[in-house]
C-alpha cells in the first residue's frame, strides 16, 4: 500500500523540457501551485526523497527541504508529446510551441 498515506503521490521527478538546470541536481514537481509551509506537502516530498534513495531518512529528507530552490511555473502536453513541457501563463514554450491545456506546477531543485 505505498500510496495509501495524504499526499504520497503529490510529487513526482521531473523527465520534462524547458527547465534547464546542472546536471547534479535532483528536481520534482507537482501540478499545481503548492506551499512548501503546507505540512502534507512537506511530508510528501521528503518521503518520495527517501523512497527515491535521495536521503536516506524521513529526517534527512526535511533537511534536503530547506536547502532547496521552489519555483512555480506553468506546464502541459504537446500533442505530439509524452513529455511535461515547461511554457509561459498563455502555454508558449521556449521552442515557441503551443501547448492548449496547461496546468500550474511546483518545481522543486535540489
Amino acid at each position: 500500500m505505498k500510496d495509501s498515506r495524504a499526499g504520497e503521490s503529490l510529487w513526482e521527478e521531473w523527465e520534462g523540457l524547458g527547465y534547464e538546470t546542472l546536471e547534479d541536481r535532483k528536481i520534482f514537481y507537482t501540478i499545481d501551485h503548492v506551499s512548501l509551509d503546507n505540512e502534507i506537502v512537506r511530508r510528501a516530498l521528503a518521503s518520495t526523497l527517501q523512497r527515491d534513495g535521495i536521503a536516506d531518512s524521513l529526517g534527512d529528507g526535511f533537511k534536503l527541504l530547506e536547502k532547496s530552490l521552489v519555483s512555480y511555473n506553468w506546464a502541459g502536453f504537446l500533442e505530439e508529446d509524452n513529455e511535461i513541457n515547461l511554457c509561459d501563463d498563455a502555454g508558449y514554450t521556449s521552442y515557441g510551441d503551443f501547448i492548449e491545456e496547461i496546468n500550474p506546477v511546483t518545481i522543486v531543485e535540489f
